[in-house]
Protein backbone atom coordinates (compact mmCIF):
# COMPACT_ATOMS: atom_id res chain seq x y z
CA UNK A 1 0.00 0.00 0.00
CA UNK A 2 1.39 3.44 -0.71
CA UNK A 3 -0.27 6.68 0.32
CA UNK A 4 0.85 9.87 -0.50
CA UNK A 5 -0.79 12.65 1.47
CA UNK A 6 -0.71 16.25 0.58
CA UNK A 7 2.32 16.48 -1.42
CA UNK A 8 4.06 19.27 -2.91
CA UNK A 9 7.35 19.58 -4.53
CA UNK A 10 9.01 22.80 -5.81
CA UNK A 11 11.13 23.30 -8.53
CA UNK A 12 11.48 26.87 -8.98
CA UNK A 13 9.61 27.07 -12.37
CA UNK A 14 7.47 24.27 -11.86
CA UNK A 15 5.34 22.58 -8.25
CA UNK A 16 3.44 19.84 -8.05
CA UNK A 17 0.54 20.86 -5.64
CA UNK A 18 -1.98 19.09 -3.70
CA UNK A 19 -1.25 15.48 -4.93
CA UNK A 20 -3.20 12.70 -2.76
CA UNK A 21 -3.08 9.42 -4.04
CA UNK A 22 -4.02 5.78 -2.57
CA UNK A 23 -1.97 3.15 -4.21
CA UNK A 24 -3.37 -0.28 -3.37
CA UNK A 25 -0.67 -3.03 -2.90
CA UNK A 26 -0.43 -4.85 -5.87
CA UNK A 27 -2.13 -2.70 -8.54
CA UNK A 28 -1.36 -1.68 -12.10
CA UNK A 29 -1.68 2.45 -11.38
CA UNK A 30 -1.76 4.42 -14.30
CA UNK A 31 -0.51 8.55 -14.05
CA UNK A 32 -1.45 9.77 -17.27
CA UNK A 33 -0.85 13.20 -18.59
CA UNK A 34 0.30 15.55 -21.50
CA UNK A 35 4.11 16.61 -21.58
CA UNK A 36 5.21 18.88 -19.00
CA UNK A 37 2.71 18.02 -16.34
CA UNK A 38 4.49 16.98 -13.74
CA UNK A 39 4.47 12.93 -14.49
CA UNK A 40 8.30 12.04 -13.74
CA UNK A 41 8.69 14.79 -10.98
CA UNK A 42 5.88 12.99 -9.20
CA UNK A 43 7.40 9.45 -10.01
CA UNK A 44 11.06 10.95 -8.89
CA UNK A 45 10.01 12.21 -5.86
CA UNK A 46 8.23 8.89 -4.74
CA UNK A 47 11.61 7.61 -5.18
CA UNK A 48 13.52 9.78 -3.45
CA UNK A 49 15.22 11.67 -6.00
CA UNK A 50 13.48 15.10 -5.11
CA UNK A 51 13.23 16.48 -1.45
CA UNK A 52 9.39 16.99 -0.56
CA UNK A 53 8.00 20.72 -0.11
CA UNK A 54 5.39 19.24 2.33
CA UNK A 55 3.35 16.28 3.04
CA UNK A 56 4.07 12.41 3.29
CA UNK A 57 5.00 9.51 2.05
CA UNK A 58 3.77 6.11 3.11
CA UNK A 59 4.65 2.72 2.49
CA UNK A 60 3.06 -0.11 3.58
CA UNK A 61 2.34 1.67 6.93
CA UNK A 62 6.10 2.96 7.11
CA UNK A 63 6.24 6.55 6.50
CA UNK A 64 9.44 6.86 3.61
CA UNK A 65 9.46 10.78 2.83
CA UNK A 66 12.88 11.51 3.88
CA UNK A 67 14.52 8.08 3.62
CA UNK A 68 17.11 7.69 1.07
CA UNK A 69 16.38 6.34 -2.24
CA UNK A 70 17.95 2.74 -1.53
CA UNK A 71 16.16 2.20 1.47
CA UNK A 72 12.42 3.11 0.21
CA UNK A 73 12.01 -0.52 -1.33
CA UNK A 74 11.23 1.28 -4.80
CA UNK A 75 12.83 0.90 -8.09
CA UNK A 76 12.54 2.88 -11.12
CA UNK A 77 13.22 2.07 -14.93
CA UNK A 78 13.00 5.04 -17.46
CA UNK A 79 12.34 4.95 -21.20
CA UNK A 80 16.23 5.55 -22.07
CA UNK A 81 17.23 2.63 -19.86
CA UNK A 82 20.15 3.92 -18.59
CA UNK A 83 22.55 0.78 -18.61
CA UNK A 84 25.75 0.73 -18.34
CA UNK A 85 27.82 0.05 -21.99
CA UNK A 86 30.82 -1.49 -20.58
CA UNK A 87 29.04 -4.22 -18.46
CA UNK A 88 27.44 -7.29 -20.01
CA UNK A 89 23.54 -7.89 -19.55
CA UNK A 90 24.30 -10.21 -16.38
CA UNK A 91 26.41 -7.74 -14.55
CA UNK A 92 23.74 -4.39 -16.04
CA UNK A 93 21.02 -6.79 -13.88
CA UNK A 94 23.12 -7.74 -11.19
CA UNK A 95 24.12 -3.91 -10.29
CA UNK A 96 21.15 -3.25 -7.64
CA UNK A 97 21.87 -6.41 -5.76
CA UNK A 98 25.68 -6.03 -5.51
CA UNK A 99 24.80 -2.37 -4.22
CA UNK A 100 22.35 -3.83 -1.33
CA UNK A 101 24.93 -6.34 -0.52
CA UNK A 102 27.39 -3.15 0.08
CA UNK A 103 24.81 -1.55 1.98
CA UNK A 104 23.46 -4.37 4.26
CA UNK A 105 26.09 -6.32 4.60
CA UNK A 106 26.09 -9.67 3.54
CA UNK A 107 22.78 -9.58 1.90
CA UNK A 108 22.93 -11.87 -0.81
CA UNK A 109 25.80 -14.44 -1.42
CA UNK A 110 27.11 -14.92 -4.60
CA UNK A 111 25.35 -18.07 -5.40
CA UNK A 112 21.62 -16.19 -4.55
CA UNK A 113 22.64 -13.17 -6.84
CA UNK A 114 23.34 -15.90 -9.44
CA UNK A 115 20.04 -17.40 -9.20
CA UNK A 116 18.21 -14.48 -8.76
CA UNK A 117 19.43 -13.19 -11.72
CA UNK A 118 18.24 -16.04 -14.05
CA UNK A 119 15.43 -16.32 -12.93
CA UNK A 120 14.39 -12.62 -13.07
CA UNK A 121 16.57 -12.85 -16.61
CA UNK A 122 14.00 -15.90 -17.64
CA UNK A 123 10.98 -13.52 -16.26
CA UNK A 124 11.67 -11.00 -18.99
CA UNK A 125 13.10 -12.81 -21.83
CA UNK A 126 16.55 -11.59 -21.83
CA UNK A 127 18.13 -15.51 -20.16
CA UNK A 128 19.86 -15.90 -23.77
CA UNK A 129 21.66 -12.18 -23.25
CA UNK A 130 23.36 -12.25 -20.18
CA UNK A 131 26.71 -12.31 -21.87
CA UNK A 132 25.85 -9.37 -24.29
CA UNK A 133 26.83 -5.73 -23.89
CA UNK A 134 23.75 -3.14 -23.93
CA UNK A 135 25.14 -1.53 -27.52
CA UNK A 136 24.47 -4.99 -29.35
CA UNK A 137 20.50 -5.19 -28.06
CA UNK A 138 18.06 -3.64 -30.01
CA UNK A 139 15.40 -1.37 -28.10
CA UNK A 140 13.13 -3.48 -26.46
CA UNK A 141 15.55 -6.01 -25.21
CA UNK A 142 17.55 -3.14 -23.76
CA UNK A 143 14.13 -1.86 -21.96
CA UNK A 144 13.15 -5.65 -20.67
CA UNK A 145 16.95 -5.93 -19.33
CA UNK A 146 15.59 -2.71 -17.19
CA UNK A 147 13.09 -4.14 -16.16
CA UNK A 148 15.24 -7.32 -14.82
CA UNK A 149 17.50 -5.05 -13.27
CA UNK A 150 14.97 -2.92 -11.44
CA UNK A 151 13.16 -6.17 -10.66
CA UNK A 152 15.96 -7.92 -9.17
CA UNK A 153 15.76 -6.69 -5.74
CA UNK A 154 12.22 -7.71 -5.21
CA UNK A 155 11.15 -4.18 -4.77
CA UNK A 156 7.81 -3.47 -3.13
CA UNK A 157 6.91 -1.12 -5.79
CA UNK A 158 8.12 -0.72 -9.55
CA UNK A 159 7.88 2.66 -10.98
CA UNK A 160 8.00 3.18 -14.74
CA UNK A 161 8.19 6.14 -16.71
CA UNK A 162 6.97 6.26 -19.88
CA UNK A 163 9.07 2.75 -20.69
CA UNK A 164 7.43 1.99 -24.00
CA UNK A 165 7.21 5.88 -25.73
CA UNK A 166 10.73 4.88 -27.67
CA UNK A 167 9.73 1.87 -28.48
CA UNK A 168 8.16 1.07 -32.21
CA UNK A 169 4.60 0.29 -32.84
CA UNK A 170 5.39 -3.88 -33.10
CA UNK A 171 7.57 -3.54 -29.94
CA UNK A 172 5.48 -1.64 -27.83
CA UNK A 173 2.66 -3.98 -28.48
CA UNK A 174 4.52 -7.02 -27.61
CA UNK A 175 6.02 -5.19 -24.51
CA UNK A 176 3.13 -3.89 -23.57
CA UNK A 177 1.61 -7.88 -22.66
CA UNK A 178 4.64 -8.42 -21.61
CA UNK A 179 4.57 -6.19 -19.10
CA UNK A 180 1.12 -7.35 -18.17
CA UNK A 181 2.34 -11.15 -17.39
CA UNK A 182 5.01 -9.67 -15.40
CA UNK A 183 2.37 -7.95 -13.47
CA UNK A 184 0.17 -10.65 -13.51
CA UNK A 185 3.48 -13.24 -12.29
CA UNK A 186 5.04 -10.88 -9.89
CA UNK A 187 2.10 -9.40 -7.99
CA UNK A 188 4.51 -6.22 -7.62
CA UNK A 189 2.71 -3.11 -6.90
CA UNK A 190 3.55 -0.21 -10.39
CA UNK A 191 3.33 2.25 -10.79
CA UNK A 192 3.65 3.72 -14.40
CA UNK A 193 3.51 6.99 -16.14
CA UNK A 194 2.69 7.80 -19.76
CA UNK A 195 0.84 10.10 -22.00
CA UNK A 196 -0.73 7.46 -24.36
CA UNK A 197 -4.50 6.36 -23.59
CA UNK A 198 -4.83 3.68 -25.03
CA UNK A 199 -1.21 2.16 -22.85
CA UNK A 200 -3.08 3.43 -19.74
CA UNK A 201 -6.33 1.41 -20.60
CA UNK A 202 -4.51 -1.75 -21.73
CA UNK A 203 -2.35 -1.87 -18.48
CA UNK A 204 -4.22 0.18 -15.64
CA UNK A 205 -6.17 -0.96 -12.79
CA UNK A 206 -6.98 2.31 -12.41
CA UNK A 207 -5.50 6.50 -13.25
CA UNK A 208 -4.68 9.59 -12.15
CA UNK A 209 -4.91 12.37 -14.84
CA UNK A 210 -2.22 14.71 -13.88
CA UNK A 211 -2.15 18.43 -15.35
CA UNK A 212 0.15 21.83 -14.47
CA UNK A 213 1.25 19.81 -11.71
CA UNK A 214 -2.36 18.93 -10.12
CA UNK A 215 -4.03 15.79 -10.32
CA UNK A 216 -7.30 16.70 -11.87
CA UNK A 217 -9.18 13.02 -12.18
CA UNK A 218 -8.54 9.61 -10.54
CA UNK A 219 -10.11 6.36 -11.78
CA UNK A 220 -11.44 3.25 -13.50
CA UNK A 221 -9.68 3.79 -16.93
CA UNK A 222 -12.77 3.44 -19.14
CA UNK A 223 -14.74 5.44 -16.46
CA UNK A 224 -12.04 8.24 -17.21
CA UNK A 225 -12.63 8.00 -20.83
CA UNK A 226 -15.94 7.86 -21.02
CA UNK A 227 -16.57 10.35 -18.33
CA UNK A 228 -14.32 13.28 -18.16
CA UNK A 229 -14.77 15.80 -15.41
CA UNK A 230 -13.65 18.58 -17.32
CA UNK A 231 -12.83 19.42 -20.85
CA UNK A 232 -9.09 19.70 -20.93
CA UNK A 233 -9.55 15.52 -20.06
CA UNK A 234 -12.44 15.39 -22.82
CA UNK A 235 -9.78 16.64 -25.06
CA UNK A 236 -7.05 14.85 -23.71
CA UNK A 237 -9.00 11.20 -23.82
CA UNK A 238 -9.62 12.51 -27.56
CA UNK A 239 -13.97 12.76 -26.90
CA UNK A 240 -13.50 14.78 -30.25
CA UNK A 241 -17.44 15.81 -30.12
CA UNK A 242 -17.21 18.31 -26.81
CA UNK A 243 -20.01 20.68 -27.16
CA UNK A 244 -21.71 23.45 -24.46
CA UNK A 245 -25.69 23.39 -24.43
CA UNK A 246 -28.29 24.60 -21.88
CA UNK A 247 -31.31 22.22 -20.68
CA UNK A 248 -34.68 22.42 -21.74
CA UNK A 249 -38.32 21.25 -21.04
CA UNK A 250 -39.35 18.52 -23.08
CA UNK A 251 -41.78 19.65 -25.88
CA UNK A 252 -45.37 18.05 -26.79
CA UNK A 253 -45.08 14.99 -28.18
CA UNK A 254 -41.56 14.17 -26.34
CA UNK A 255 -41.50 11.93 -23.36
CA UNK A 256 -38.64 11.21 -21.51
CA UNK A 257 -38.09 9.38 -18.54
CA UNK A 258 -37.01 10.60 -15.26
CA UNK A 259 -33.20 11.30 -15.48
CA UNK A 260 -33.39 12.08 -19.04
CA UNK A 261 -33.06 15.73 -20.17
CA UNK A 262 -32.72 17.46 -23.22
CA UNK A 263 -29.72 19.70 -24.03
CA UNK A 264 -29.89 22.48 -26.35
CA UNK A 265 -26.71 22.87 -28.19
CA UNK A 266 -27.34 25.59 -30.60
CA UNK A 267 -30.67 24.32 -32.50
CA UNK A 268 -29.51 20.74 -32.05
CA UNK A 269 -31.34 19.33 -29.10
CA UNK A 270 -30.12 15.83 -27.90
CA UNK A 271 -31.16 13.33 -25.26
CA UNK A 272 -28.91 12.58 -22.39
CA UNK A 273 -28.59 10.86 -19.11
CA UNK A 274 -28.77 13.66 -16.27
CA UNK A 275 -30.19 15.53 -13.78
CA UNK A 276 -27.86 18.67 -14.46
CA UNK A 277 -29.80 21.70 -15.18
CA UNK A 278 -29.04 24.89 -17.14
CA UNK A 279 -25.51 25.42 -18.61
CA UNK A 280 -23.49 22.20 -19.55
CA UNK A 281 -20.52 20.81 -21.22
CA UNK A 282 -20.99 17.16 -22.98
CA UNK A 283 -19.30 14.71 -24.77
CA UNK A 284 -20.14 12.32 -27.21
CA UNK A 285 -16.99 9.98 -27.92
CA UNK A 286 -16.52 9.10 -31.57
CA UNK A 287 -17.23 5.27 -31.64
CA UNK A 288 -20.60 5.74 -30.03
CA UNK A 289 -21.94 6.84 -32.96
CA UNK A 290 -23.52 4.56 -35.29
CA UNK A 291 -24.20 5.51 -39.30
CA UNK A 292 -26.22 4.67 -41.63
CA UNK A 293 -27.98 5.73 -45.16
CA UNK A 294 -31.55 5.06 -43.72
CA UNK A 295 -33.32 6.16 -39.94
CA UNK A 296 -32.30 3.32 -38.00
CA UNK A 297 -35.52 1.47 -35.70
CA UNK A 298 -33.51 1.41 -32.07
CA UNK A 299 -33.90 2.37 -28.46
CA UNK A 300 -31.11 4.72 -29.16
CA UNK A 301 -32.71 8.22 -28.46
CA UNK A 302 -30.90 10.12 -30.37
CA UNK A 303 -31.26 10.12 -34.61
CA UNK A 304 -29.97 13.23 -36.47
CA UNK A 305 -29.67 13.60 -40.58
CA UNK A 306 -26.17 15.92 -41.56
CA UNK A 307 -23.71 15.36 -44.73
CA UNK A 308 -20.53 14.34 -44.79
CA UNK A 309 -17.63 17.00 -44.90
CA UNK A 310 -14.42 15.21 -44.48
CA UNK A 311 -13.03 11.90 -44.42
CA UNK A 312 -9.92 11.27 -41.95
CA UNK A 313 -7.97 7.96 -42.85
CA UNK A 314 -6.35 6.58 -40.01
CA UNK A 315 -5.47 2.94 -41.35
CA UNK A 316 -7.41 0.12 -39.95
CA UNK A 317 -10.06 2.84 -38.98
CA UNK A 318 -11.30 6.15 -40.28
CA UNK A 319 -13.03 9.34 -38.58
CA UNK A 320 -16.08 11.10 -40.81
CA UNK A 321 -16.98 14.46 -39.72
CA UNK A 322 -20.47 15.23 -40.22
CA UNK A 323 -22.26 18.35 -40.66
CA UNK A 324 -25.38 18.39 -38.82
CA UNK A 325 -27.67 21.83 -39.46
CA UNK A 326 -29.84 23.68 -36.33
CA UNK A 327 -33.28 22.62 -36.53
CA UNK A 328 -35.72 24.72 -38.52
CA UNK A 329 -37.45 26.25 -35.88
CA UNK A 330 -33.80 27.20 -34.29
CA UNK A 331 -32.85 29.39 -37.64
CA UNK A 332 -32.01 32.61 -36.91
CA UNK A 333 -32.34 36.03 -39.57
CA UNK A 334 -29.37 38.81 -39.55
CA UNK A 335 -31.85 41.11 -40.46
CA UNK A 336 -29.07 43.91 -41.89
CA UNK A 337 -28.70 41.55 -45.07
CA UNK A 338 -31.66 40.00 -44.88
CA UNK A 339 -30.23 36.44 -45.40
CA UNK A 340 -31.17 33.34 -43.22
CA UNK A 341 -28.16 32.23 -40.84
CA UNK A 342 -28.51 28.43 -39.79
CA UNK A 343 -26.71 27.27 -36.80
CA UNK A 344 -24.42 23.46 -37.08
CA UNK A 345 -22.69 21.41 -35.62
CA UNK A 346 -19.56 19.07 -36.47
CA UNK A 347 -19.76 15.44 -35.44
CA UNK A 348 -16.90 13.48 -35.77
CA UNK A 349 -17.54 9.27 -36.02
CA UNK A 350 -15.55 6.54 -35.79
CA UNK A 351 -15.79 3.54 -38.07
CA UNK A 352 -13.80 0.92 -39.98
CA UNK A 353 -12.88 0.75 -43.76
CA UNK A 354 -15.49 -2.04 -44.33
CA UNK A 355 -18.23 0.30 -42.84
CA UNK A 356 -17.23 3.35 -45.10
CA UNK A 357 -17.27 0.39 -48.44
CA UNK A 358 -20.57 -0.61 -47.02
CA UNK A 359 -22.26 3.11 -46.60
CA UNK A 360 -19.93 4.32 -49.90
CA UNK A 361 -19.34 7.05 -48.06
CA UNK A 362 -17.68 10.28 -49.47
CA UNK A 363 -18.03 13.76 -49.05
CA UNK A 364 -21.26 15.46 -49.26
CA UNK A 365 -23.18 12.14 -48.95
CA UNK A 366 -26.25 12.69 -46.56
CA UNK A 367 -25.86 10.51 -43.76
CA UNK A 368 -27.87 9.60 -40.47
CA UNK A 369 -26.59 9.74 -37.12
CA UNK A 370 -27.70 7.32 -33.95
CA UNK A 371 -26.53 7.15 -30.47
CA UNK A 372 -27.71 6.38 -27.11
CA UNK A 373 -29.20 9.13 -24.65
CA UNK A 374 -26.47 6.82 -22.03
CA UNK A 375 -23.21 8.07 -24.71
CA UNK A 376 -23.59 11.54 -24.22
CA UNK A 377 -21.85 12.64 -21.11
CA UNK A 378 -22.70 15.83 -19.23
CA UNK A 379 -20.95 17.47 -16.95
Amino acid sequence: MITIKNLRVNLGNFMLQDINLDIKPGEYFIILGPTGAGKTVLLEAIAGLYPILEGKIISNGREITTLKPEKRGISIVYQDQVLFPHLSVENNIAFGLKMRKRLFRNAYAKQEIKSRIEKVAELVGVAHLLQRKPTTLSGGEKQRVALARALVTEPQMLLLDEPLSALDPETRERLQQELADIHRRTGVTILHVTHDFEEAIALGHRMAILNEGRIVQVGIPGDVLRQPQSEFIAHFALSRNIFSGETVDSEQGEHYEKGYSFIDIGGIKLAAVTELRGGVRLTLRPEDILLSREPLQSTARNSLQGTVTQITNRGAVLYVTVNVPSEPSAISFQQSAHVVMAKSHDFICLITRQSLEGLELREGVRIWLTFKASAVHVF
